[in-house]
């Protein structure tokens, strides 16, 4: 699960460092033509939720996403997935999922399996967000674990997905090891290395841990990219509906048109009723305010998570033969909060 995001940063050798390293060419460049093109205004072609690794996707090695296995095939991938993003499609009208990579992931051995979730994805008509997340213990710092395996890593995800309109690009997952300016230069970076990369294809994280986007929103090196928010109600022991559309809308500032939110949740395991309002709670009043803020201000929206085994916020849970998994809803009023978001369904009903 997410911390809760603070503006102090713990001293760290690191940091001190970060600017020298953020300089450096790191990696061979996918150089091209310059793609600058500005993404659509309305960003709710985005209607998804992150598919994860049980650990959170913090790992030291490849991740593996529930439901999944270190030791399938291509093959059982492609199937497993196949049926997992259908019933992302058929429980909850998602068209959009967001998935982690890390070095270990793609520049060893497990790449060529886990390219099976991309590609079914992809041949479902799915749109995906590719996110690079840190390693876990001392590397869950809110850096880049290791500048020498990062950049290929990016060169092979880059080198197979570019020319896959339906693939989109995220440098860092909550970057908030680094100061706003430092973020935005490793996100210029980025954006420099893989300068044939579409800018309408690239997702640059709020800084720190995604938390406001106002920083590289304002930044015009960083132009014609999606940017992309988390919200949590857990960031608040509470707060009224009122408080948290403010609470959102102060972190997006007058960049609504450019953002979506890719992470944000609350628990659905635990019964609650999004349907209703219910002053008292934290939670409901967190999910019915992001969920008609979405709607009104016209964001996409990915959830956290769509599918996560043991986490008390995942909307989904596996059913059936692990060979063949499908998916059950674990919330139906969470779901149905979802499609409010991406313009179906109901409002509250007091």
């Amino acid at each position: 699960m997410r911390k809760t995001p603070t503006n102090r940063l713990a001293p760290r050798l690191r940091a001190a460092c970060a600017a020298v390293a953020i300089a450096a060419v790191g990696g061979a460049s996918l150089t091209g033509s310059p793609a600058s093109a500005a993404p659509t205004t309305d960003t709710t072609q985005f209607k998804g939720v992150n598919w994860a690794d049980p650990r959170d996707n913090y790992a030291n090695d490849p991740v593996v996403l529930s439901g999944l296995s270190l030791s399938d095939t291509y093959a059982q991938t492609y199937t497993k997935a196949s049926r997992v993003i259908s019933a992302f499609r058929a429980n909850l009208g998602a068209n959009t999922v967001r998935l982690p990579i890390n070095p270990y992931t793609v520049n060893g051995s497990y790449w060529k399996s886990y390219r099976g979730v991309i590609d079914a994805a992809t041949d479902k008509g799915f749109k995906v967000i590719l996110s690079y997340w840190e390693g876990t213990g001392a590397q869950k710092d809110g850096f880049i674990d290791d500048e020498a395996t990062y950049w290929p890593m990016w060169n092979t995800v880059v080198g197979a997905y570019k020319g896959n309109s339906k693939v989109y690009f995220e440098p860092m997952n909550e970057p908030h090891g680094y100061t706003d300016t430092q973020w935005a230069d490793m996100a210029a970076k980025w954006l420099s290395t893989y300068g044939s990369v579409p800018r309408n294809r690239v997702f640059v994280s709020g800084a720190g841990y995604n938390d406001h986007v106002t920083s590289v929103c304002a930044d015009p090196r960083l132009k014609g990219t999606y940017l992309s928010l988390h919200h949590y109600g857990f960031w608040k022991d509470y707060a009224t509906y009122d408080q948290w559309v403010s609470d959102l809308k102060e972190r997006l500032g007058n960049c609504a048109s450019r953002t979506v939110a890719d992470e944000f949740g609350a628990p659905m395991t635990t019964g609650l009723n999004y349907n209703k309002p219910d002053a008292t709670n934290n939670s409901i009043n967190f999910i019915q305010a992001d969920t008609d803020t979405f709607r009104k201000l016209g964001m996409g929206s990915v959830y956290w998570p769509g599918l996560r085994t043991d986490d008390t916020y995942s909307i989904q849970k596996l059913i059936g033969d692990s060979a063949r998994p499908w998916l059950a809803t674990t919330n139906q009023s969470g779901a149905d909060r979802l499609a409010w978001a991406w313009g179906r369904g109901r409002p509250v009903q007091p």
